[in-house]
């Protein structure tokens, strides 16, 4: 068969990186600075999408991390809930015992609050108690934190800023935006 290929024929050729003569030649400089201007730059900063991830429990994402100074409680406090001045039976949720975790999660948002608040002025994730680590202590003293709720959050009748830890102490009363709802907060050896 009298047909050959020539050099070249049957190849695709880029000829802006080849150069013309099927890339003999190098390419020209000018081209190299088209093809760096076209690149994106790569970027390793955070995105973010890995705390994401890590931070959602059962397909919720949490806005709340705990602090690294997390620690379980050094009592077996709990929360005594009251109802327009009166005492819930046990039956009713009136006890909540907050001892066996470092952080509880209070909110109408049931699939991640570890105490559940119905009412709708309460946010799907309102506040936390959190267990810190004090220096002069064995174990966590318990702290209030609102995660920024849209009603707030309140100790003893004042309502505490958003995003900043309050220290509770013996008997505190725990209020969570217009809910009637108060809790007491004391441990098995108050009197």
């Amino acid at each position: 068969s009298g047909r050959g290929r020539g050099k070249g024929v049957g190849r695709d050729f880029d000829t802006r990186r080849h150069g013309a003569d099927g890339g003999n030649s190098p390419p020209r400089e000018e081209e190299d600075q088209e093809d760096e201007k076209k690149a994106p730059a790569a970027n390793f900063g955070l995105s973010g999408k890995l705390a994401e991830e890590t931070n959602t429990v059962r397909g919720v994402n949490l806005v709340y991390n705990e602090p690294p100074d997390k620690c379980p409680p050094s009592q077996n406090w709990r929360l005594y809930v009251f109802k327009k001045g009166k005492a819930l039976e046990k039956e009713e949720g009136g006890v909540l015992h907050i001892a066996k975790q470092s952080m509880y999660l209070i909110g109408r948002e049931r699939k991640v609050a570890d105490i559940p608040t119905d009412h709708p002025s309460c946010s799907k994730q309102h506040a936390c108690i959190q267990y810190r680590k004090v220096s002069d202590s064995n174990g966590g003293k318990p702290y209030l934190i609102d995660l920024g709720s849209t009603n707030g959050s309140f100790i003893n009748t004042e309502r505490i800023e958003p995003q900043r830890y309050y220290q509770l102490l013996e008997g505190d009363t725990i209020k969570f935006g217009s809910s009637s709802r108060e809790y007491v907060l004391l441990h098995d050896k108050s009197k």
